[in-house]
C-alpha cells in the first residue's frame, strides 16, 4: 500500500487519472527497450587526448557501425575518413577545407552519412530521451533529420534541411556538434574506475570533459584520493602530488591547468641547490609544455627540494599516526651524514646522492623556514584554486569508494584479505572494520573530511585520512606493503625498491575467493562480476585480464604512457551491452599528424560473456526504479477513481 502522502505529492505532478495514465504507458515502453550500453575504463592517468578519443570512437563500436553501414558502399578510405571525422570532427573539418574542391558538397554528403550512423546508436532510445542529449541550437534540425523517413515526399524536405544547413554556413559548427551527439548516445553510462591523475599531461582537461557528460560515475583510486587530499591542503598530500608531476613534467597542468603558483618554490629550490647537478631528479618528458616550458635543470632542482619537504612533512605525519603503521618510512633519521649511507630494513645502503643541506641530523624532520614559507603558499593556491577545487567537488558528488550498478562491483584497488582469504581487519581512527564495513566507514570519513572536518573522526591535520590511503599497507587503494619514494631518489640498488602486491592480488586467481567479495557485498555471485583497475595487466607476458574464472576483471591495461612497455598494450575498455559483455583492447593512441591526418587504431573486441536473453531496462537498477513509479502511479489512478484523491 503507498503512503497517502506520497500520493497527494505525485498529484501535483500527474492531476487526474489521463495525466497518470499516459505517464504509466510512457513508463513501461522505456521498461521494454534494450538496456544502454555501459563503458567501463581505470587509470587514465591524465592521458586526455587517448582517453577523448576511446569516448568519442565509443571503444572501436563506432567504427563497427559504419562498417555494418556501408561497408559495400564506401570504399576502405571513405570509412576510414568518415570514422575520422566522428572521432575528431574539428580535425578532419580542417583537413578537408583545404583538400576538397567543392567543401559545401563535402559538408552535405558528411551530414547525410552521419544521419545514418546517428539513426543506428538512437534505435534503442526513447525519443524523449534523444531529445534530452540533442544541443539546444540544434535540437530541432537534429529531431527532424532523425524521424524524417524515406519516402519520395519526404526526400526533398530532407535533402531541403542539409543544403539549408550548408548555405547559412552553419555547417562546421553543425557536424561538429552532430558527432558529439553521436559519441554521447553510443556511451550510454561512463564507469571510471579509479586514477584520473598524475603521470599523463591533463587530467584538468580530462576532469573538463567528464564534467560535461551526461551520466558518469567514478570509484576513486589511489592518485585520486592523494589530489582529494591536496584540495583540503593537507601538506603530505600536497607535496606528494607536486613530486610526481613536477618529475613528469607537467607544469602545463599545475600553473595554466590548476593556477598553482611554483614561483616561490622555483626561487627556493634555486637558492638551495644552485650547485647541486640534481641528476637523480630530472623530469622524465612524456610530452612537452606548450605555456609553461622548464628547463630541466630547474625541474629537477624543485624536484628534489619538494621531494626533501615530502620526507619531513610525511616523517610529522608518521609521528603523529602511530596507528598507521608507517615507521619504515621515517627515513631522513636513519642517514648516516659522514658515511653517506641510509640504514633501511634490509640493512645499510649508500646514498647515490647524499647532498641533505636542509636536513638538520639532529631534527631531520624539522622543516626550514623557507621550506614552511612555500608549504603555506601553495596551500593557498590548492585551496583557492577554482577549478581544482570544482574537479574535487564533482568527483565527490559523482564518486564512491566502491560502487555497485546492475549487478557489478566495481572498486579501484583491493578488498584487504588475509593469506587465508579471510576479509582482514584494518583499524583507523580507532575504530577495526573489514570488508565492506571498512569501505562503508572509509567513505563516510574521505567526505567529512573534505566537507565536515570537525565531524571527521580523522585526528591530526585534515586529509591525514587521505594520506594514509594513498600508501598505507592496509589501504584498499594501494595494496602493497609499502610505497618506497625514498629508496627509488636517493639509492642505487633496485633491491631496495621492490613493493609487494598484498595477498589480495594472488587470491584473486580463485573463483571461490571472487564469489566470497561478491556476497560480501551482497550481490548474487551466480551472475555478478568484479570489475578491478589499479594494477596494469602484462599481456606481453602472458598475463590475463580476466580472474577467477571470470568473476573479476582487471581492466587497467596501461593506458599511461609510462605502462606501456610492460603492458604491450595500451589501456583497456570493458562495454557491457543488452547482448553481451566485452572488453576492448587498444593499441597506443597516434597524435594528430602535421598534415592534419591521424592513425586510428581499432581495437581489438572479444566477448568475454553472452547473455543468455537481451537485457532489457526493466532488468536494470534503473527499472527497479521505475517499475516503483509504476506501481505508485497505479496507486494514484485507483486513489482518483475510488474517490480518495480529487482529480484536477
Amino acid at each position: 500500500m503507498i503512503d497517502q502522502q506520497l500520493l497527494r505529492h505525485l498529484s501535483k505532478k500527474y492531476p487526474n487519472v489521463k495525466a497518470a495514465t499516459e505517464e504509466i504507458v510512457n513508463l513501461n515502453a522505456i521498461l521494454s527497450l534494450p538496456k544502454g550500453t555501459e563503458y567501463f575504463l581505470s587509470d587514465l592517468h591524465g592521458e586526455h587526448e587517448a582517453f577523448i578519443h576511446m569516448l568519442k570512437s565509443a571503444s572501436g563500436v563506432i567504427r563497427s557501425k559504419v562498417e555494418e553501414i556501408f561497408g559495400p558502399e564506401l570504399t576502405r578510405d571513405e570509412r576510414d575518413a568518415l570514422a575520422a571525422l566522428i572521432y575528431n570532427a574539428e580535425a578532419e573539418i580542417k583537413r578537408r577545407k583545404k583538400s576538397e574542391e567543392d567543401f559545401g558538397k563535402w559538408c552535405k554528403m558528411s551530414i547525410f552519412r552521419l544521419v545514418l550512423i546517428f539513426k543506428s546508436v538512437t534505435n534503442k532510445y526513447t525519443r524523449s530521451k534523444v531529445r534530452k542529449r540533442l544541443p539546444k541550437e540544434y535540437a530541432y534540425v537534429l529531431d527532424e533529420l532523425l524521424h524524417t523517413s524515406d519516402e519520395a515526399n519526404k526526400g526533398n524536405y530532407y535533402g531541403q534541411i542539409i543544403a539549408t544547413i550548408v548555405e547559412c554556413g552553419i555547417a562546421e559548427d553543425f557536424i561538429i556538434s552532430f558527432t558529439d551527439v553521436i559519441s554521447s548516445l553510443a556511451v550510454d553510462k561512463l564507469h571510471i574506475i579509479g586514477d584520473i591523475w598524475d603521470r599523463g599531461s591533463h587530467p584538468d582537461a580530462i576532469m573538463d570533459y567528464l564534467m560535461g557528460h551526461h551520466d558518469v560515475d567514478f570509484q576513486w583510486g589511489n592518485h585520486d584520493i592523494v589530489w582529494m587530499g591536496a584540495a583540503t591542503g593537507n601538506w603530505a598530500c600536497i607535496t606528494n602530488v607536486l613530486r610526481m608531476n613536477i618529475s613528469y613534467n607537467n607544469f602545463d597542468m599545475l600553473e595554466i591547468g590548476y593556477g598553482i603558483n611554483l614561483r616561490p618554490l622555483a626561487i627556493m629550490a634555486e637558492k638551495i641547490y644552485g650547485d647541486d647537478p640534481c641528476e637523480f631528479f630530472m623530469p622524465k618528458r612524456l610530452e612537452e609544455n606548450k605555456f609553461d616550458p622548464i628547463d630541466d635543470m630547474l625541474a629537477a632542482k624543485m624536484n628534489k627540494a619538494i621531494s626533501i619537504c615530502q620526507f619531513k612533512v610525511e616523517g610529522q605525519r608518521i609521528k603523529a599516526h602511530p596507528e598507521y603503521g608507517l615507521e619504515n618510512r621515517l627515513l631522513l633519521d636513519k642517514i648516516n651524514f659522514d658515511k653517506g649511507t641510509v640504514m633501511l630494513r634490509d640493512g645499510e645502503f649508500p646514498l647515490r646522492d647524499a647532498n641533505f643541506p636542509t636536513v638538520n641530523p639532529n631534527n631531520p624532520y624539522e622543516l626550514t623556514e623557507d621550506e614552511r614559507n612555500v608549504l603555506n603558499a601553495l596551500e593557498a593556491s590548492f585551496l583557492q584554486s577554482e577549478k581544482l577545487q570544482a574537479h574535487i567537488k564533482f568527483m565527490y558528488s559523482h564518486g564512491a569508494l566502491y560502487t555497485i550498478v546492475n549487478g557489478n562491483l566495481m572498486y579501484h584497488g583491493c578488498i584487504p584479505m588475509d593469506e587465508d582469504g579471510n576479509f582482514e581487519n584494518c583499524t583507523v581512527n580507532g575504530i577495526t572494520a573489514s570488508g565492506k564495513a571498512y569501505m562503508d566507514y572509509l567513505d563516510t570519513q574521505l567526505r567529512n573530511a573534505y566537507f565536515n572536518p570537525d565531524e571527521s573522526e580523522e585526528t591530526g591535520r585534515s586529509g591525514d585520512l587521505m594520506w594514509y590511503l594513498w600508501l598505507g599497507s592496509k589501504s584498499p587503494l594501494f595494496g602493497k606493503d609499502q610505497m618506497t619514494t625514498f629508496e627509488r631518489c636517493f639509492v642505487a640498488d633496485k633491491r631496495t625498491h621492490k613493493e609487494y602486491t598484498v595477498s589480495y592480488y594472488k587470491l584473486i586467481n580463485r573463483k571461490d575467493i571472487c564469489e566470497k567479495i561478491l556476497t560480501e557485498f551482497g550481490l548474487d555471485p551466480k551472475t555478478s562480476i568484479i570489475l578491478n583497475g589499479h594494477v596494469p595487466v602484462k599481456i606481453k607476458d602472458g598475463e590475463s585480464p580476466v580472474k577467477g574464472g571470470g568473476k573479476l576483471i582487471v581492466i587497467d591495461g596501461g593506458m599511461s604512457k609510462a605502462y606501456q612497455k610492460q603492458t604491450g598494450i595500451a589501456g583497456y575498455t570493458f562495454i557491457f551491452n543488452s547482448r553481451y559483455m566485452a572488453l576492448a583492447e587498444h593499441k597506443p593512441y597516434s597524435p594528430l599528424k602535421k598534415d592534419g591526418t591521424q592513425e586510428f587504431h581499432t581495437p581489438a573486441i572479444r566477448t568475454v560473456r553472452t547473455l543468455q536473453k537481451r537485457m532489457l531496462i526493466k532488468d536494470t537498477d534503473l527499472g527497479e526504479e521505475l517499475q516503483q513509479e509504476v506501481r505508485e502511479l497505479k496507486e494514484l489512478v485507483k486513489a482518483y477513481r475510488t474517490g480518495k484523491l480529487k482529480e484536477r
